[in-house]
C-alpha cells in the first residue's frame, strides 16, 4: 500500500539493543502492536526476545511481506514503530525477525484516537477548491482570469478608466502594491501632497519615487487624470497567508476622489475574492466512512469519484461530521496522507484545523466525543485485563 505523508511526525532513533529491551520492558508480551499499511489494523504480538536481538512475532496468518520488510507500530508512552527484517518464517504468521531501527514520536499523542461504527458517525457536505490557485508563483487558472475580466466589464463605470488584472513584476508602484499589499490613492495628481501616504495602510508615492515624482505627476497630467486609486485584490491561502496577487484600478479625469471612494473599492475587492471563492468551490453532499477519529483528528474512506478527483491535489477542505441523532458539525480539515486500498478506495488522514463560523462548534463535537472516549478506555482496560 502507497502512502502519501503530507506532513511527516517528528521521531527520535533508538537503535541500541538497551534501548529497544528497555522500552519494550519486560512485559512487551502485553504490548499492542499492528502491522504498518494494511487496512483491517491486523495485531501483532511480539512472544520474545532473543538473545541476538531478534524477536519472534505473531500475525494475521495470511500475511506475507513482499520484499521481507514488516513495519510494525505501537502507542506506549507515545507512538513507537519497529522495521524489522524477516529472517525465517516459522509457520502462517509466525516470524523470526531482526529488529532494522525502532523509532519513537518526539511528542505524546494529545488524544487517543478510536474506531467508530458507521451507524455513529459519518462525513458529508464537502466543500473542496477544484483548483488550487498557486498565487506565489502567479500561477493563476484561466478560469479566475476570466473572473477579473468580467468583474471589470461590469464595474466598467465606476470612472473614467477602469481596469482589473493581475499584478505583474516590472514597475515600481504595482511591485510596491504587490510587496506590500497596500493601496494607492491619489486624490489630485497636479499635488505633490496627494502623493503622500494618508496612513499606513497606503503606499507612500512621495519617498517611492523620490526624483521620479515629477516626471510621474508630469505624465499623469498630460492624460488628463485628475485623480487616481490602485486598490490590491488580496487573496487568503488556506495556511491564512494574505497574498496580493490582482489590483483594482480606477482613474477620473474629471471629479476628485474621496476616501469614501476608496473604501467603495475596498468592499468591491472583498467582493471579488468571494467571487474567486465561490467558483473555485464545488459542495458534494455524499456520505463518506469515518473509519477513526479523536479530538484533533480522523482517518475517512473516500469512494466518491469526484471528491478522489479534487483532494488528491487539496491541502485541505471544509465538511461536516454528523453524529447519530445530532445536527451536523462543521470543521475544516487538512490533509495530513493519503493512501489507496486494492479496490481504489481512497484513505485520507486529517488534523482539524479550526471549524466554522457556527458558534461553539468545536466545543460541541468534544461534548459528544467525551462519553464515546469514556466507553473505548473502559472498553481498553476490560481487553488488557482479560488477555493478563
Amino acid at each position: 500500500m502507497e502512502v502519501k505523508h503530507r506532513r511527516e511526525r517528528d521521531f527520535e532513533d533508538l537503535n541500541s539493543y538497551d534501548n529497544i529491551l528497555e522500552l519494550l520492558g519486560a512485559d512487551f508480551r502485553n504490548r499492542d502492536f499492528h502491522l504498518k499499511h494494511t487496512f483491517d489494523k491486523s495485531e501483532v504480538r511480539i512472544t520474545e526476545i532473543l538473545d541476538d536481538g531478534s524477536i519472534m512475532i505473531v500475525t494475521d496468518p495470511d500475511f506475507m511481506p513482499e520484499d521481507k520488510n514488516i513495519t510494525i507500530y505501537g502507542l506506549l508512552d507515545r507512538y513507537l514503530e519497529l522495521n524489522l527484517d524477516l529472517e525465517e518464517v516459522r509457520g502462517p504468521g509466525y516470524f523470526k525477525c531482526k529488529i532494522d531501527n525502532i523509532k519513537r514520536a518526539t511528542r505524546v499523542r494529545k488524544d487517543i484516537r478510536f474506531k467508530v461504527n458507521p451507524d455513529d458517525v459519518v462525513a458529508t457536505n464537502f466543500k473542496v477548491s477544484k483548483h488550487t490557485i498557486d498565487i506565489t508563483n502567479f500561477k493563476i487558472p484561466t478560469s479566475i482570469k476570466v473572473i477579473l475580466d468580467q468583474f471589470q466589464s461590469r464595474n466598467s463605470k465606476l470612472s473614467d478608466i477602469v481596469k482589473v488584472d493581475i499584478l505583474e513584476y516590472g514597475e515600481i508602484i504595482f511591485d510596491e502594491v504587490k510587496k506590500t499589499g497596500k493601496a494607492l490613492f491619489i486624490e489630485d495628481t497636479s499635488k505633490q501632497e496627494s502623493h503622500k501616504a494618508l496612513t499606513e495602510d497606503f503606499i507612500d508615492l512621495y519617498n517611492l519615487l523620490g526624483d521620479q515624482l515629477e516626471t510621474y505627476m508630469k505624465k499623469n497630467i498630460e492624460r488628463g487624470y485628475k485623480s487616481l486609486i490602485i486598490c490590491p485584490v488580496i487573496y487568503i491561502s488556506e495556511t491564512e497567508e494574505s497574498l496580493p496577487f490582482a489590483y483594482i484600478q480606477i482613474i477620473s479625469k474629471g471629479d476628485l476622489f474621496t476616501l469614501d471612494r476608496m473604501i467603495e473599492i475596498k468592499e468591491l475587492s472583498f467582493n471579488l475574492v468571494d467571487r474567486i471563492r465561490d467558483a473555485n468551490t464545488i459542495l458534494l453532499q455524499v456520505h463518506q466512512q469515518i473509519i477513526d477519529i479523536s479530538r484533533s483528528g480522523a482517518k475517512i474512506k473516500i469512494s466518491n469519484e469526484n471528491l478522489k478527483k479534487y483532494l488528491v491535489h487539496s491541502k485541505g477542505f471544509i465538511f461536516d461530521i454528523v453524529f447519530k441523532l445530532q445536527a451536523p458539525i462543521t470543521i475544516y480539515a487538512e490533509i495530513r496522507c493519503i493512501f489507496h486500498d486494492n479496490d481504489n478506495n481512497m484513505y485520507i488522514g486529517v488534523d482539524f484545523e479550526g471549524n466554522s463560523s457556527r458558534e461553539d462548534e468545536m466545543k460541541r463535537f468534544n461534548s459528544i466525543l467525551e462519553p464515546m472516549i469514556k466507553d473505548y478506555k473502559k472498553r481498553l482496560i476490560k481487553e488488557v485485563k482479560q488477555k493478563r
